[in-house]
């Protein structure tokens, strides 16, 4: 394997890692909600409640701050290391770049996290995580 492929390859798996990283924050709260009116008990564990209000807490502060998503930033680096433009020529970052990624005015998004991130703070008050539990 030669060193562009593995920077491209490597590139192409921070993308994949981004949009699972939004895949999470969509759905657990979906989960959330679905869990607590089909009495899911799952959807009751603290840790993955804690990560999920820590994740969309770290893209709403990122957001007001006006800074990019380090995976963003770290998937540029690298393709940038190749030479490439940023996601072109990869089928898997072609796709998911048109799926996930879109231009609109900062305020837009900033508003979208703060307020998706009140959803998810919300959900913590009314479908309480069970305690931490010490083994």
């Amino acid at each position: 394997m030669n060193a562009e492929f593995a920077f491209l390859l490597t590139a192409d798996a921070m993308l994949v890692l981004h949009v699972l990283v939004i895949l999470f924050v969509i759905f657990g709260l979906v989960f959330t909600i679905t869990g607590q009116l089909l009495s899911w008990s799952w959807v009751r564990n603290p840790w993955f409640r804690l990560v999920h209000l820590i994740t969309i807490s770290f893209v709403a502060v990122q957001s007001w701050l006006g800074l990019v998503c380090p995976l963003t930033t770290w998937e540029m680096v690298l393709r940038k290391q190749v030479g490439g433009e940023t996601y072109v020529g990869s089928f898997i970052s072609h796709w998911l770049e048109q799926i996930f990624f879109y231009s609109a005015p900062d305020w837009v998004f900033i508003l979208s996290y703060t307020g998706f991130g009140s959803l998810v703070l919300i959900s913590w008050f009314w479908v309480r995580p069970d305690p931490f539990r010490r083994n």
